[in-house]
């Protein structure tokens, strides 16, 4: 690995499976050596950039599986990047900021980031975050689910893919994990716990405030309204349901 050259490991040879890649982007050497240190240790293939143009570039060239993205960067910042990065990537994104104002997390989480760590950080707990994101399913690892209809929803499990209208939508992994979850049974309310512990995971280390984010996301892109729902409706200090979709 070389520190803001792009340079990654090379891939398993010999026929392993590929290891997965990880992209840190961070404008501080010395995190970011520890970060990428860390991860190449526990068998990932790691790339660093330290500004956003190079690390949209990167992301494009080498097709990450995560980013593990700082929020201030010189030129344009983590949630730009994380913003023009969702046009054409699905990669996880961890976002890592040294503000704590929960407004920040919101943000940052709305732009498409699936969770933040707030510095300073623990890097074995950042690597660990890392390996519960890449456990999570990815298209065409479920199991032979039928496909569901909710309305004018229509999800696969199978190719995660989730249509409105006939429409397409386009979800992050996450959102579409937090869809799937909620149309297994509609008209079943589910507490945050349990949506936590079924999208997110039970190793998992976030705060539980990224269910009501991703949640808000998903209903942005459902066009449903929060105070009149079609889909997601809300049962106050509990949790959520996925209605009729009518």
């Amino acid at each position: 690995m070389s520190l803001g050259s792009g340079t990654a490991q090379p891939a398993g040879r010999g026929g392993t499976p590929p290891r997965p890649r990880v992209l840190v982007v961070e404008d501080e050497p010395a995190i970011a050596r520890v970060v990428a240190g860390y991860l190449e240790r526990e068998g990932f293939e790691v790339a660093v950039a330290g500004e956003g143009h190079a690390a949209l570039d990167l992301a494009r060239d080498r097709e990450p599986d995560v980013v593990v993205l700082d929020l201030m960067l010189p030129g344009i910042d983590g949630l730009e990047v994380c913003r023009r990065l969702r046009t054409f990537s699905d990669a996880y994104v961890i976002m890592l900021t040294a503000r704590t104002e929960e407004l920040d997390r919101v943000i940052g989480l709305s732009t498409g980031a699936d969770d933040y760590v707030t510095k300073p950080f623990s890097a074995p707990e950042l690597v660990a975050r890392v390996r519960a994101m890449l456990r999570r399913p990815r298209a065409g690892t479920a199991r032979d689910e039928p496909v569901r209809r909710v309305g004018d929803l229509t999800i696969d499990p199978v190719t995660r893919e989730a249509l409105r209208g006939g429409q397409r939508l386009e979800l992050t992994r996450t959102e579409f994990d937090l869809l799937d979850v909620l149309t297994e049974r509609p008209g079943h309310v589910l507490s945050r716990d349990q949506i936590f512990e079924q999208v997110w995971g039970g190793q998992w280390f976030g705060d539980r405030h990224v269910v009501d984010v991703h949640v808000a996301n998903l209903r942005r892109k459902l066009g449903d309204d929060a105070q009149s729902p079609r889909y997601i409706r809300t049962v106050r200090g509990f949790g959520y349901g996925m209605g009729a979709g009518t």
